[in-house]
C-alpha cells in the first residue's frame, strides 16, 4: 500500500478556489493517481475510467472486494453513450427525467471500460452526478471517473470532507472540499438490460418517480448472481464501527424496555429518533432527525459517523416509514445492521 504523509484538502467556496482544485485534481488524475471529490450523494474515490491500473489503485485504497463493480461517472449524454454498446430509448427518457442527479444506469459496456470497472462483467452503472466541482473536473479531465464512495471497503459511505480524510488521509493524495454532500446516500440503480426494468439499488429517486418513466419495474435484485451489476448489493455494507439495532416504541418505557434486552449499558447505546423521540437521560446520546425521508437521508449517514466518534456500542435507529420514498433509507440501514448481536 502506497503511503502519503497526509492528504491534501483543498477548499472550493470561491471561484478562485474551485478552479485551482479543479485544475490540481485533473493533473492528479491524468497522472493515473486517486483523488476523492465531492458528489451530491456522496464522497467518491475517483479515478480515470479508462485507465485499468488507476482504477487497481481504488480496490487498492479501499481493500474492496474485486467482484464488486464501480460506477462511471461522466458530464454529457455523449460521454455517457460512449461508454455503453447499446442505448436505449429508455435511457434517454431516463436520463431527461434525472440527469444530472442521483440515478445510475445499468447498459451493457463498451469495449472502452476495462473489465477491473464492471468486475469482468458485461454491463456498466453510468451516472452524470450534479455537484458541479465533478462536473467541471470530468470536463476538464476529457475521461469519464470510476468513483466509488471514499472509504475503508464495508465501511460508512462519508459525506463531508473529514470523514474522508479520516478513513483514507493517509491513503491518498488529494481530497476536494465541496461541503455536506446534499442527498447523504448512494445512487439509485436501474437495471435496463432486463424488461421490465429492475431496481438494483434503491436510493431516493424511489420507485414510483421511475415507474413513471419507465412504466413497470420488476421486485429489487439481489446479490446471488454470480457477477454484480452493481456496488452496494452485498448483504453487509454501509456499517459504522458499532453495531445497529433497528428498534419500534411509542414511549419511553417501551424503549428502555426495548434496549434492556441489548445487555449493553445505556451510556452506550446511542439512538436516532424521528417520531418518537425519548426524553430519557440514560443514553449516551439522543439524535432527532426529521420525520421526512430527504431530510433524514442528509443527516443519516453524518449521525453515525459521529456515533462512532463518541464510541458508541449500539446505534438504535427508530424503524422506518414503510413507503417508497424511505426505500433507499431502508435499505443502508439493513445492510448497516447486518451484524448479528
Amino acid at each position: 500500500m502506497k503511503r502519503v504523509k497526509s492528504a491534501e484538502v483543498l477548499a472550493t467556496h470561491t471561484r478562485q478556489l474551485f478552479n485551482q482544485a479543479v485544475e490540481r485534481a485533473a493533473a492528479l488524475l491524468r497522472a493515473g493517481e486517486v483523488v476523492a471529490l465531492p458528489t451530491e450523494t456522496v464522497y467518491g474515490l475517483a479515478a480515470n475510467a479508462l485507465n485499468d491500473k488507476a482504477v487497481a489503485r481504488i480496490f487498492e485504497i479501499k481493500g474492496r472486494p474485486s467482484h464488486n463493480p464501480i460506477i462511471v461517472h461522466v458530464a454529457s449524454l455523449a460521454m455517457a453513450r460512449e461508454c455503453v454498446r447499446d442505448w436505449p430509448e429508455i435511457a434517454t427518457n431516463l436520463a431527461r427525467a434525472f440527469w444530472p442527479g442521483p440515478l445510475t444506469m445499468v447498459l451493457p459496456r463498451s469495449n472502452q471500460i476495462p473489465d477491473i470497472v464492471t468486475a469482468s462483467g458485461v454491463t456498466v452503472g453510468v451516472r452524470w452526478p450534479s455537484h458541479p466541482f465533478i462536473q467541471s473536473l470530468i470536463r476538464e479531465c476529457g475521461f469519464p471517473l470510476a468513483a466509488p464512495s471514499a472509504n475503508r471497503s464495508n465501511n460508512l459511505s462519508p459525506t463531508n470532507p473529514d470523514h474522508v480524510f479520516k478513513s483514507l488521509g493517509d491513503r491518498i493524495p488529494l481530497i476536494v472540499d465541496g461541503g455536506q454532500s446534499q442527498i447523504g446516500i448512494e445512487s439509485t440503480v436501474i437495471d435496463l438490460t432486463v424488461d421490465p426494468r429492475r431496481v438494483l439499488r434503491p436510493g431516493m429517486i424511489h420507485d414510483i418517480a421511475l415507474i413513471a418513466v419507465t412504466g413497470a419495474l420488476a421486485g429489487l435484485s439481489t446479490a446471488n448472481e454470480r457477477t454484480l451489476k452493481s456496488p452496494g448489493l452485498l448483504q453487509k455494507h454501509y456499517s459504522p464501527k458499532a453495531k445497529v439495532a433497528v428498534l419500534e416504541w411509542n414511549n419511553d418505557s417501551e424503549l428502555l424496555a426495548e434496549t434492556a434486552r441489548l445487555n449493553v449499558a445505556s451510556q452506550k447505546i446511542h439512538i436516532l429518533a424521528h417520531t418518537h423521540i425519548p426524553s430519557a437521560s440514560d443514553y449516551g446520546r439522543i439524535s432527532v432527525i426529521p420525520h421526512d425521508a430527504e431530510a433524514f437521508a442528509r443527516a443519516f449517514y453524518a449521525e453515525l459517523h459521529q456515533c462512532d466518534e463518541e464510541g458508541a456500542q449500539v446505534i438504535v435507529v427508530e424503524k422506518l416509514p414503510e413507503t417508497s420514498e424511505w426505500s433507499g433509507i431502508a435499505d443502508r440501514l439493513k445492510r448497516a445492521a447486518a451484524t448479528e448481536f
